[in-house]
């Protein structure tokens, strides 16, 4: 029934900056926690960032000072802003929330490739 639908990905040089965003297509309820992922072909999927529906964030040591987290409550939307890109930020991101009503429940989006390169 809901889907979580992301955009914002593409090709930016190192230095630049990119703003993800990613919202619910359907109604949600209880929204705990909303997230950031990263997953690069080589490695497992990663944490970069969280923030809590008090608004408290968590980041990954490897994008602190450079990417901020936001949420839109009233649209049930997330954003990502990413500054100072790095080569080594090229993956696929993907969101996802946590829900605790009517069911504990993890939900991704499809993925957004963000590829830092000049």
């Amino acid at each position: 029934q809901v889907q979580l639908v992301e955009s914002g990905g593409g090709l930016v040089q190192p230095g630049g900056s990119l703003r993800l965003s990613c919202a619910a297509s359907g109604t949600m309820f209880s929204i705990k926690t909303m997230g950031w992922y990263r997953q690069d072909p080589r490695k497992e999927r990663e944490l970069v960032a969280e923030i809590t529906s008090g608004g408290s964030t968590n980041y990954a040591d490897s994008v602190k000072g450079r990417f901020t987290i936001s949420r839109d409550n009233a649209k049930n939307t997330v954003y990502l802003q990413m500054n100072s890109l790095k080569p080594e930020d090229t993956a696929v991101y993907y969101c996802n929330f946590l829900t605790g009503w009517p069911l504990e429940s993890n939900y991704w989006g499809q993925g957004t490739q963000v590829t830092v390169s000049s």
